[in-house]
């Protein structure tokens, strides 16, 4: 499994080292920024799963490279305050911090905010990638759905008429690219109360399906049949 890498950013070489060697220890993948422009050097090559980035530094500081950031990256950021500052902390989490550390940093502290801010990341981006999924239009075929209108296109741009059960069957598939399904799964991931057991009519839907979405559909391409398992989309 790859290691979670980590970016420190900060301007005192010493903390710096101690913060790195801990959690290098911890089992993240460490990089160090002495300054702001180091900083967005380094995202130039590669965005860590995460950034310590000290507020206090000559040059740019921490909470405008924050919010320079913020424009056009979503990674998990702690940000590295003097005790006592709350308005640095204020600052901060307006600007999109999603924590922050008091100096001195407590190891242990740091370690357990290391862990919930990343979790948190990857809550979100899986969050994200799903509402990407469920949304916008998805290709089948020579055929559009768009799954925030519920609505079928076909290439020629004219939409064809499909039942809400097919289109639930469709979301299904998209939500599900590359994996075979059963009737079963497919049945109630639709969320249809009215099937049996044994009930094959998901056949007849899914055929129905492929006179609309399919180029040929005796010889289907985009809804394949898996035979004795089910059906895959992709």
């Amino acid at each position: 499994m790859e290691k979670q890498s980590i970016l420190i950013c900060d301007d005192e070489p010493a903390l710096r080292r101690m913060l790195s060697d801990h959690l290098g220890e911890c089992g993240y993948a460490m990089t160090e920024a002495a300054n702001a422009a180091d900083l967005f050097a380094r995202l130039d090559t590669q965005v860590p799963d995460l950034i310590i980035l000290d507020v206090r530094m000559p040059g740019m500081d921490g909470l405008s490279a924050l919010r320079d950031l913020r424009q056009t990256l979503q990674v998990p950021v702690i940000m590295l305050t003097a005790a006592g500052d709350v308005v640095d902390k204020v600052l901060g989490l307006e600007l999109g911090a999603d924590d922050y550390l008091v100096k001195p940093v407590d190891l242990r502290e740091l370690q357990a905010r290391v862990k919930a801010a990343l979790r948190r990341g990857e809550i979100q981006t899986a969050q994200q990638d799903t509402a990407e999924r469920l949304s916008g239009t998805i290709p089948f075929g020579p055929c559009q759905l768009d799954l925030d209108a519920a609505r079928l296109f076909g290439p020629d741009g004219a939409e064809i008429a499909i039942t809400a059960m097919e289109f639930s069957l469709l979301r299904v598939f998209t939500e599900n690219r590359g994996r075979i399904l059963n009737r079963d799964q497919l049945l109630a991931q639709a969320h249809d109360r009215g099937w049996e057991p044994f009930d094959r009519s998901i056949d007849l839907r899914i055929s129905r399906i492929r006179r609309k979405i399919e180029a040929i559909p005796d010889k289907p391409e985009v809804i394949r049949t898996v035979r004795g398992i089910g059906y895959v989309f992709g």
